[in-house]
């Protein structure tokens, strides 16, 4: 019988086998850093439009309020999930552009009193300014409307001067 000579194992395949599993380790873990990686662009992207949706809430609720007070800075909280407390706080910023006296009477005005004629009636332009700032996402925005206010001499006077 013939005996085998011995060989030696030179440790190729381990040497092999270690370098690619190396190789898929590196692939896994930069799939996971690419992978929360979007997520973290998903989600900043998410709070940046609700800060937008908050402001926009905030702008609409001052509009609809009357012009008659001197511009002021206020701080208004917003529930953009109606769960009953505020997720965003907004400060808002009316400013007066412009005032000049209004040339023809709107339809809906034709039916004021005196003290209301065209002589003492004002086209007001204002832009409101609405600043959100939320320390637990990190969001921050700044929203900007422009609207047009038809107000009487003394209202003008008041909340619109100069």
């Amino acid at each position: 019988m013939m005996s085998r000579p011995i060989q030696l194992q030179r440790g190729t395949a381990l040497v092999v086998s270690l370098i690619m599993l190396t190789l898929i380790t590196i692939l896994v873990v930069t799939a996971l850093n690419l992978g929360s990686a979007n997520f973290r662009a998903v989600s900043n992207a998410q709070f940046r439009d609700e800060a937008i949706a908050a402001a926009n809430l905030a702008i609409q609720s001052r509009i609809s309020s009357t012009f008659l007070d001197p511009p002021a800075t206020t701080t208004d909280p917003v529930d953009i999930d109606n769960d009953g407390t505020a997720d965003y706080v907004v400060q808002i910023t009316p400013t007066c552009i412009s005032a000049s006296v209004a040339e023809t009477a709107d339809p809906s005005s034709a039916a004021l009193p005196p003290a209301m004629s065209l002589a003492s009636t004002w086209d007001t332009v204002w832009d409101i300014a609405a600043v959100v700032t939320d320390d637990t996402t990190g969001a921050s925005v700044v929203v900007h409307a422009g609207t047009r206010v038809l107000l009487g001499q003394a209202d003008r006077d008041r909340a619109c001067p100069g």
